[in-house]
């Protein structure tokens, strides 16, 4: 019966579709430059843009029997040829995780249109793609014959900062391909940094299948495709293109410039990866990697339904594009892998520790080579000399360049205790100490740290620094102990038996001492200080998913409890200080509830904000509860902490 109803409703989702379905919707998702999204539920009504906000036009037409639909996209000032085009009937829009479909009317013909950002986490050559295939099926829907013709526009815009940059365009062939190609004149390669901006070097591709009657034109700012006029009649007609991004360089590591992965790993054994190449490879391989991603999509989609229900795997739908695109994935200098994420409308940050850790679960879940790409450059930041500190880094820079922190002030036990606290989570993904026992030098250290300053913190930031300074925090406090633990866990695979029967101890011994020191009765408190206080402990997650039993299962049921009569419509808020809340911590503190149904009632609020929110921007990770509305942040990375759960799920039937 239940496969009965899943079916029931992944059908009323393809067939009806759910027009208001995410704040945003993702449709060209690769990195933090290449990233084009619809802000409105229908995608004529407005012209698609970055995710910063800023207009990074697409355009898409349809004429049928001389009758012109625009259904992709809205001019600010429309050409003579645009005069004509009224707005196609936009009858649903569905997103799974590696897709979003739209489906049309026009006149007497149906459009399909889908986006695919091929984003599997476990093909890191596919991963590091930077081509979406935008595909287009028409079919009759009325049992006749129609003359039709699709023309797709992507604005040169895509490859600028801004609208008064410089751009040159040309054409060319790779294959059976053929693609425009333009970028900025300057080229001023890595030369711009922060937060909202958007890439001005490389060069953006916009490629289709060679074929008669196809006609590429550059003009009004856009890159044209005109493809050939044809007969629709019932037996569907597809056609397909491709937009892509060379970049060039990614991201600068220690003043050494680095060139995406994709170049350093080329495909179909050729010695020199180029752009032309991978868009002939993405062209050959389309039929496979798509029904891979529908496999994905699938498989990835039950899974969440199983670990905590329909609504929760639409978050996790919702978090996924947005979380992979929040990075650049490179090789670094000594052939490791680098997955540096950029801390999107906060502070342009790149390689945040704090960032990396909410993210965390989605990369543990799918391939935790990825989380150990996020770790890498922070351990070689402290194991070169270059981090002097004895507590752990907060940043590698401002991206693209990771040439050493830039943040104004340290956060000592937040950035020790996420490191140590990632590296038992990439232990226990992988059933063996390997990657601890690389960097135990360093994690020893950090460690140390946190015994002499992690369980009763001074006055500093935390991960949530928009808060404020905190001093005595309890959550804080938490994560130091439950580091703590998973050092002394991780010693004991290492054979370090000594290590391990002084740590273990030691974390059950402040798990105690804390549980009498934040007790308020029936919750634990904000601060050691306050007991009128209360804050989501969602640091305790780490104890329960990696089995370190340094809390008893009440300090959970007394949390949760707590927590389940403190909501607001739009979920529980961050702690009594205020009524704004971190979508990503409600998930891993709702992962605290050992009943399904506590789970559901603490990330049912979260649902709402994610299809009620009247904030039209990438998904924000920092709301208000009673409202729904966006404090701040957007298309953050963070947002792949969503998938707790699953990865909690994942862990126990494994």
């Amino acid at each position: 019966m239940r496969k009965i109803l899943l079916g029931l409703f992944l059908f009323q989702q393809a067939a009806f579709g759910q027009l208001r379905q995410l704040p945003a919707y993702p449709l060209i998702t690769h990195s933090p430059y290449f990233s084009v999204w619809s802000f409105s539920d229908t995608l004529s009504s407005e012209g698609t843009r970055h995710w910063t906000g800023k207009p990074q036009p697409l355009l898409g037409l349809l004429t049928v029997d001389g009758r012109r639909y625009r259904f992709l996209g809205k001019p600010v000032v429309e050409d003579s040829s645009m005069l004509a085009a009224v707005a196609a009937t936009q009858q649903w829009v569905s997103v799974n995780a590696t897709q979003t479909k739209y489906q049309f009317s026009c006149g007497g013909v149906d459009l399909s249109l889908t986006f695919t950002s091929p984003l599997l986490l476990n093909d890191l050559a596919l991963l590091s793609r930077p081509i979406t295939y935008v595909s287009f099926r028409l079919r009759s829907n009325d049992g006749g014959q129609h003359t039709a013709q699709l023309y797709f526009g992507v604005a040169g815009l895509l490859a600028a900062n801004t609208s008064d940059e410089e751009l040159k365009t040309d054409k060319g062939a790779a294959g059976g391909l053929v693609f425009l190609r333009t970028g900025t004149k300057e080229q001023p390669v890595l030369k711009r940094k922060g937060d909202d901006v958007r890439i001005d070097w490389g060069y953006l591709y916009v490629a289709a299948p060679s074929e008669p009657g196809l006609v590429q034109t550059i003009g009004g700012g856009f890159m044209h495709t005109g493809f050939a006029p044809m007969k629709v009649g019932e037996d569907p007609v597809e056609k397909l293109a491709l937009v892509g991004y060379d970049e060039r360089y990614s991201v600068e590591f220690f003043h050494k410039k680095l060139v995406p992965w994709w170049r350093n790993h080329p495909e179909g054994g050729v010695k020199k990866a180029t752009m032309e190449g991978l868009l002939q490879a993405a062209y050959i391989s389309y039929d496979k990697v798509l029904s891979r991603c529908d496999t994905f999509n699938k498989t990835m989609y039950a899974t969440a339904i199983a670990a905590g229900g329909p609504h929760y795997a639409d978050l996790c739908v919702a978090a996924y594009r947005q979380s992979v695109a929040a990075h650049a994935l490179v090789q670094g200098p000594k052939g490791e892998l680098l997955f540096l994420s950029k801390e999107n409308f906060s502070n342009g940050s790149i390689n945040t520790v704090d960032v990396t850790y909410p993210s965390a679960p989605l990369y543990l879940a799918y391939n935790p080579d990825l989380l150990k790409g996020m770790l890498n450059g922070i351990f070689y930041y402290s194991e070169r000399g270059k981090w002097k500190k004895p507590f752990a880094a907060h940043d590698l820079g401002t991206y693209p360049l990771a040439n050493g922190q830039t943040y104004g002030e340290d956060m000592p036990v937040e950035e020790c205790g996420n490191m140590i606290l990632l590296t038992a989570a990439i232990v226990k993904a992988e059933n063996g100490p390997e990657y601890a026992k690389r960097h135990w030098e360093t994690l020893s250290t950090w460690a140390h740290y946190l015994e002499a300053n992690g369980f009763d913190p001074v006055n500093q930031l935390c991960t949530d620094d928009f808060a404020g300074h905190l001093a005595r925090n309890a959550n804080l406090s938490v994560k130091a102990i439950a580091a703590l633990g998973a050092y002394g866990w991780m010693a004991k695979q290492l054979g370090q038996e000594a290590v391990a029967a002084k740590y273990s101890p030691l974390a059950e011994g402040l798990a105690k001492k804390w549980m009498t020191m934040a007790d308020a009765q029936d919750h634990y408190g904000l601060t050691f200080l306050r007991k009128d206080s209360w804050s989501q402990k969602y640091n305790l997650v780490w104890d329960k998913l990696l089995g370190l039993h340094l809390f008893p299962q009440e300090v959970y049921e007394k949390e949760v409890a707590w927590y389940l009569t403190h909501q607001e419509p739009f979920g529980l808020p961050l702690d009594s200080r205020k009524t704004y809340t971190k979508s990503d911590w409600v998930l891993w503190t709702a992962t605290l509830a050992s009943r399904p149904e506590d789970f559901t009632a603490l990330t049912d609020p979260i649902y709402r904000y994610l299809t009620e929110t009247p904030t039209r921007v990438p998904l924000s990770d920092w709301h208000e509860t009673t409202n729904g509305r966006q404090v701040g942040f957007q298309a953050r990375s963070v947002v792949g902490g969503y998938f707790i759960r699953l990865l909690d799920y994942k862990w126990n039937n494994r």
